[in-house]
């Protein structure tokens, strides 16, 4: 059984995997990851017949994921997949019913940044599409945390990242017109880091 789940799902991250179960991207058809790294997100939409695309920086990522285009859909066109950046999506607006951003928005260098990078995001998104985002947050660890301005921290696991808190994701939902179609969750590791899950549906015109 582990691994025909393994085999059906990859390396999912288990709030997608979540909605996933629930049915929510059903009606989708073209979808978008959004940072893909080397397609852990992607093996149940291979395997099941959506129009795949993934974006990444790294270059080396990018041809990871072709290789799982490939081997898992081999009629996915490899074109699909270009190394760029998520505040530049090579992609026309309104061209996705599923935009998937996972561990992507806690690396902007600051505010603008991550307003830009999440733009470029609901750009590319269909009215009635799907947004789904983990990122990190300071949600239950607000105290243990340290600015370091522009909207970015020291953890206490160490690390920097740009962090979000639950004002802030209700604000981005209403000015983009987009709605929350699961409450905002959110995982806390042990008081060392806090990781986010933000599922949005855009607005039909």
């Amino acid at each position: 059984m582990q691994n025909s789940l393994q085999q059906l799902y990859g390396n999912i991250d288990i709030y997608l995997f979540d909605q996933l179960l629930k049915g929510t991207y059903d009606s989708c058809s073209k979808v978008l990851d959004a940072g893909c790294g080397g397609g852990r997100n992607l093996v149940y939409f291979f395997r099941n017949g959506y129009d795949v695309y993934g974006i990444d920086p790294n270059a080396n990522a990018v041809e990871s994921v072709k290789e799982l285009s490939k081997s898992l859909s081999p009629a996915n066109p490899l074109s699909n997949f270009k190394v760029a950046a998520a505040e530049g999506l090579p992609y026309g607006d309104e061209y996705f019913d599923l935009v998937i951003s996972s561990a992507v928005l806690h690396f902007a260098r600051n505010e603008g940044h991550f307003d830009t990078m999440l733009h470029s995001m609901w750009r590319v998104l269909k009215p009635g599409g799907y947004f789904f985002a983990r990122l990190a947050s300071d949600i239950g660890i607000e105290t243990l945390v340290q600015s370091l301005g522009n909207g970015r921290y020291l953890l206490p696991d160490g690390s920097e990242r740009f962090l979000v808190n639950e004002q802030l994701l209700l604000r981005y939902t209403d000015n983009l017109s987009g709605h929350l179609h699961e409450p905002i969750k959110t995982t806390n590791v042990q008081n060392l880091r806090c990781m986010t899950t933000w599922c949005l549906r855009k607005a039909l015109k």
